[in-house]
């Protein structure tokens, strides 16, 4: 054998363990890097339940900094890397998502990819004006409060849902409602009115058509109710009271209504000055029901002045013990007796001594 041939023969064995153990090492690492993969797609990376917020300027830049400070993930690598594997730096919407604990790398970029936002809660009650509403409607959804508040505003929109300025607020019936973070202020007021409609059931119109009240009245009266009661379990008697005065022709004498009328619900006692304002929302100068509400009366309002008590009440006043109840009165006589027992105290403590009009 020639030594060119020899040296051949030597050499062959030794490439043919080389290829072999590179094929073993290729094998090794595409096992590892599978396994990685694997990982980043189906293991979990939710550290911890959180909401994060992606707003239409938002960058995925800004998104891995949320995620960061919030502490959301165990292995931002694997995120990242599926993130832009799928390209959700180019496919952010906008949205409010709340992630949960143990989700999937795949899953959690899909939620963002897809848009699938966690519906929110909205809440309001304890509501007398618009930009009160407003600013409530705007903590929840992605428009601020100026937005809202022109929304709300909008005289076409008012007459489009059956109502002007003075009925609006019937409309809103302070409750829980299930919204999106991107909802326009528009859209809300459409669910307003849809939440509007089933409320007012065959039921409520039957019970409002039998006190000879429309179902604005009756807002308007539980709107006042609302404001005059501190106690849920006093309100049906209450409305008993302004129902006798409404059928017996008097009017309402609602110190609500002329704080209403002044713009101020702060005040603690009407003085006789207060009296003399000429709004058609002061119910010492006018008879029957103001315009519309005074407040977004609650549903509790509503029901009891559906439900009011039938009793032969027509006074009342708050008591002297001043524990949020009231002391009624069948006859003039004795609701003296019990308003001077009131202002007695009310004196004693002075409240209400200074006047709040400028």
């Amino acid at each position: 054998m020639s030594i060119e041939k020899s040296n051949q023969a030597l050499i062959r064995p030794k490439m043919g363990r080389n290829i072999a153990v590179v094929i073993v090492l290729l094998t090794i690492g595409a096992g590892l890097y599978a396994y990685k993969m694997f990982g980043y797609v189906f293991h979990s990376i939710v550290k911890q339940e959180c909401g994060v917020y992606i707003g239409p300027n938002t960058t995925y830049d800004d998104l891995c900094d949320s995620l960061t400070k919030k502490d959301a993930l165990l292995d931002h690598k694997a995120f990242d890397f599926l993130a832009k594997k799928k390209h959700l730096d180019q496919k952010l919407k906008p949205g409010y998502y709340l992630l949960k604990k143990g989700t999937i790398g795949n899953n959690l970029v899909n939620q963002f990819l897809a848009g699938n936002q966690t519906p929110i809660t909205l809440t309001f009650n304890n509501v007398r004006f618009f930009p009160d509403l407003a600013g409530k409607i705007a903590k929840d959804i992605m428009a601020d409060s100026t937005e809202v508040l022109k929304a709300l505003n909008d005289t076409a929109q008012m007459k489009a849902f059956g109502f002007d300025k003075q009925t609006y607020p019937v409309m809103f019936i302070p409750n829980s409602y299930e919204i999106y973070w991107t909802t326009t202020p528009q859209k809300v007021l459409v669910k307003m009115h849809k939440e509007y409609q089933t409320f007012w059931n065959k039921t409520r119109l039957a019970k409002a058509k039998e006190a000879k009240l429309s179902a604005i009245q009756v807002t308007t009266l539980a709107s006042i109710v609302q404001e005059e009661v501190r106690h849920t379990d006093e309100m049906a008697k209450v409305a008993g009271v302004y129902m006798n005065r409404l059928k017996r022709g008097w009017p309402l004498q609602a110190d609500p209504t002329v704080k209403y009328a002044l713009g101020d619900f702060t005040i603690s006692r009407i003085l006789k000055d207060d009296l003399k304002i000429d709004s058609p929302y002061n119910t010492y100068k006018y008879k029957g029901l103001p315009p519309g509400p005074i407040c977004f009366p609650s549903v509790e309002a509503v029901d009891a002045v559906l439900n009011y008590t039938h009793h032969n009440y027509l006074y009342f006043c708050a008591n002297k013990s001043f524990d949020g109840y009231h002391a009624f009165a069948k006859s003039y006589r004795q609701h003296l007796i019990n308003a001077k027992a009131y202002q007695k105290e009310l004196n004693r403590r002075r409240i209400g001594f200074k006047s709040h009009r400028k």
